[in-house]
């Protein structure tokens, strides 16, 4: 019986959307509050949207900081640049650090 309750429920709002949609006298008889409603459900959804891309953006730099922090390295394979602060090592700098280390162990 719960079913065709929100059967009922469902063309109700069908029927009265419709009409609202398609009969402007409808829409003038309405008071403000309900004609503005379309308005205010469409300027509250931006706002959500807007918010929920700035919490976005902030938990994503939360969490490449706590890589950084752990060890992670450069994520370039997760578009993140490298730190221009940071001394890039080529394979041939990489390549003298390891003989050093070895003549020194070997002393």
């Amino acid at each position: 019986m719960a079913s065709w309750g929100r059967l009922m429920a469902g063309v109700v709002i069908g029927v009265a959307g419709t009409i609202y949609a398609t009969n402007e006298d409808v829409r003038k008889r309405l008071p403000k509050a309900a004609r503005d409603l379309p308005d205010n459900v469409r300027n509250r959804y931006k706002s959500a949207v807007s918010a929920a891309r700035e919490a976005s953006a902030r938990r994503r730099e939360e969490i490449l900081h706590d890589l950084e922090e752990h060890g992670g390295g450069n994520h370039a394979a997760r578009g993140v640049q490298p730190d221009p602060g940071a001394r890039a090592e080529g394979p041939s700098a990489r390549a003298e650090k390891t003989a050093e280390e070895s003549t020194v162990e070997s002393e």
